[in-house]
């Protein structure tokens, strides 16, 4: 059963507010890249303590996946986003006022709890609560509010550092010299409650999935509430892995993880590094990384304009496409040494559009509406548990590999997984454009 018609305002609403975790995801990701080099110098952390600190919240990421998908399933999607925003705010609180190494890795971590549990409801939610006409661009509203928190990370970490130089250095003592001047990461971590603080109040003004309900209605008409309970977890199980649901599952798991392959997170970590080497100065590294975000960020204003148009097929086939020659292109460029090229930065440019418009956002619109809906946070749940555990090893295997591959090389093994990836949507993946959940969920039992 699809949702029941919402006025136009009422649905802006519940998109902008549930779009918070989106922003909180990205920020809270983010942020990391500015408030690193004070934790390091302040604590004195070694290359491994660094890892640790940096991959701590990636471990929560992991611990929200595993429990929040059934969670969802059982309890609503409400009740979960509610706890998310919960943990956030935990986070945000904490990460500033924490005594010692060790507290402030607790609370990275229960950020990155929180992290994980948005990062399958937000996308469940929004698909739930769409019109099947604007679906997708519902759900890509969550991958601009992604990008739009790493660009706000990047920005509020490069103004506080000017202002902790400026403005706030007069300052002789006090809990704002402490905080944005003394420790600067502090404040850093601080701007996170502001977004927290939106999300968790705005979450009460929200309605549960009425698709959701609806199920949760079905199952509760067709026994007893004991034997729905004894019966509900085994058989949900049984059948995200039955023969019908092979492909969709299929997808759920490969989208992801081409995502991941993509190399999209070498090229934002290493980005300042090849703006330098095109001539472009920077004094403060976090430039780089805000003209990297920013192309990230409107490129995918082009998904959430063309996603329900041209559909999610002829986007995923274009992205891949283009991520592909451009990745291939910049390991050229590399091999024969023309990295002080104009060229470089384009291919560069042209990647990240490639993955903005279509790799990036499309995986969690797929993943969404793909499966049928008494499963459907369980199967969300496998789906981004891959996306984390292969962001999590390609992050540890790209220095590996840039060290035995050498840079051209990397970015010839991108583009290779990205031409993978394009074979797999050519010959997989169905359109969806415009289809009900239930018409979707027809499709998969009929083929």
């Amino acid at each position: 059963m699809e949702p029941k018609p919402i006025t136009t305002k009422k649905l802006a609403f519940i998109t902008i507010v549930a779009s918070c975790g989106g922003l909180l995801f990205g920020f809270d990701m983010a942020v990391i890249s500015g408030v690193l080099p004070f934790v390091e110098q302040q604590f004195q952390l070694s290359p491994a303590m660094q890892g640790w600190f940096v991959s701590s919240a990636l471990i929560g990421c992991i611990i929200g996946v595993a429990f929040s998908g059934e969670l969802s399933d059982r309890l609503g999607r409400k009740k979960l986003l509610v706890l998310s925003s919960i943990l956030f705010l935990i986070c945000s609180v904490g990460c500033p006022l924490a005594s010692s190494f060790h507290t402030l890795v607790l609370f990275r971590m229960i950020g990155g709890v929180g992290v994980g549990v948005a990062s399958i409801l937000v996308p469940l939610y929004l698909s739930e609560i769409a019109p099947a006409n604007i679906r997708g661009r519902m759900v890509t509203y969550y991958q601009l509010a992604i990008t739009i928190g790493i660009v706000a990370a990047y920005l509020s970490n490069a103004y506080l550092l000017n202002l902790s130089k400026t403005t706030f250095a007069s300052l002789a003592n006090g809990e704002i010299r402490w905080i944005f001047v003394d420790e600067l990461w502090r404040g850093m971590f601080s701007i996170e409650l502001i977004p927290a603080i939106l999300f968790f109040c705005g979450l009460f003004f929200i309605p549960e999935s009425p698709v959701w309900q609806s199920e949760r209605s079905k199952n509760q008409q067709i026994g007893s509430s004991a034997n729905v309970a004894s019966n509900n977890n085994q058989g949900a199980y049984k059948e995200l892995f039955s023969k019908k649901l092979r492909k969709p599952l299929l997808l759920g798991i490969l989208l992801p993880l081409f995502s991941q392959l993509s190399g999209i997170n070498a090229i934002i970590y290493y980005g300042p590094s090849i703006l330098n080497n095109v001539g472009i100065s920077m004094k403060d590294s976090l430039l780089g990384q805000v003209i990297f975000g920013l192309a990230n960020l409107a490129f995918t204003f082009i998904a959430i304009w063309k996603v329900d148009q041209l559909g999610r097929r002829p986007l995923y086939i274009y992205g891949t496409i283009g991520a592909t020659i451009s990745l291939f292109a910049t390991g050229l460029l590399f091999y024969f040494g023309y990295t002080s090229s104009f060229l470089l930065l384009f291919c560069v440019i042209v990647f990240l559009a490639s993955f903005a418009f279509s790799i990036g956002p499309l995986k969690f619109v797929v993943a969404s509406e793909i499966f049928p809906t008494a499963i459907r946070g369980r199967a969300m749940a496998v789906s981004i548990m891959v996306m984390w555990v292969s962001d999590t090893i390609v992050g540890q295997l790209t220095p590996l590999m840039l060290k035995g591959l050498g840079t051209s090389g990397t970015f010839f093994a991108f583009a290779t997984f990205c031409a993978i990836a394009f074979l797999v949507v050519y010959f997989m993946l169905p359109e969806t454009k415009g289809k009900t959940l239930k018409e979707i969920q027809d499709f998969w039992a009929k083929n």
